[in-house]
């Protein structure tokens, strides 16, 4: 066999092995795991998300976890391909402390952090020593205090980074409130034993609790939207694509018109 005609024949087997491992690649992925948390975020995603990802062939199958822990562990595991329950802040300090390679792909919705309570129905009617429960974890601590200071119940040292603030990051707490420091998932629970609980949006909606019921609801940043997350391998792969598409959909604004009314959003949705 000649020189040429055998590397025409390497050239075209090549090229014959590429475009069969393309097509495998595209037909191979069509079924995708989410992972998310209970309440307002499944339904999110079961009303907004999975019908536009089954329109466009794919099998969708929602994972629902209990906690912010194990989402980004299954994810990383590859035991999904995409979750949806955090914001971007928590995204890379949870990735950051446990070495995982993950990144965000899209912003969507939040419903936002509130102050609840079983005995009181206004900030006005916080008294001096009351106790507060709070999320635990250091982002989402933060993030109450921030809320907490939009109502003037707090207010922190100047120049403290507002996405790093602790306790101890207080100026004024002029009615000496005291914090119980909880996890998240637990938050709706420690009504019956507080004066109030701050509570993120999600676990309040699936412990029975209405955004509308809030003694306050949080002007959310943006920067506490949440994200859909992927592995960052991942993240160019055409079904994360997808994904982000379908966030960014009229569909989707008008799903969360519809069924979401109160939640914070990017811009693009509002």
């Amino acid at each position: 066999m000649s020189f040429t005609r055998r590397h025409l024949l390497l050239g075209v087997f090549a090229a014959t092995v590429g475009l069969a491992a393309g097509l495998a690649h595209a037909q191979a992925k069509k079924a995708l795991t989410i992972g998310t948390t209970a309440g307002s975020n499944i339904e999110v995603l079961r009303r907004g998300i999975q019908p536009q990802l089954e329109q466009k062939g794919y099998k969708v199958k929602l994972v629902e976890f209990s906690d912010y822990v194990q989402p980004n562990h299954a994810l990383a595991q590859g035991a999904l391909d995409a979750n949806y329950f955090q914001h971007v802040i928590y995204l890379k300090n949870f990735a950051e402390k446990n070495k995982l390679d993950l990144v965000d792909i899209v912003q969507g919705p939040i419903a936002p952090l509130g102050l609840y309570s079983r005995k009181f129905r206004s900030v006005a009617e916080v008294k001096e020593g009351a106790r507060i429960a709070v999320p635990n974890d250091p982002t989402n601590l933060a993030r109450t205090f921030v809320f907490l200071e939009q109502y003037g119940l707090v207010k922190a040292k100047p120049g403290v980074d507002p996405l790093k603030v602790t306790e101890k990051d207080l100026a004024e707490n002029p009615k000496r409130l005291k914090f119980v420091p909880l996890e998240a998932a637990q938050l709706p629970r420690a009504l019956d034993d507080t004066d109030f609980s701050v509570i993120n949006g999600n676990f309040a909606i699936s412990s029975g609790l209405k955004l509308t019921e809030a003694v306050a609801l949080e002007k959310t940043p943006s920067y506490y939207l949440l994200v859909a997350a992927t592995r960052t391998q991942d993240k160019n792969a055409p079904w994360a694509a997808d994904i982000a598409a379908a966030f960014k959909s009229k569909f989707f604004k008008d799903v969360l018109d519809k069924h979401f009314p109160g939640y914070a959003r990017p811009a693009a949705l509002q």
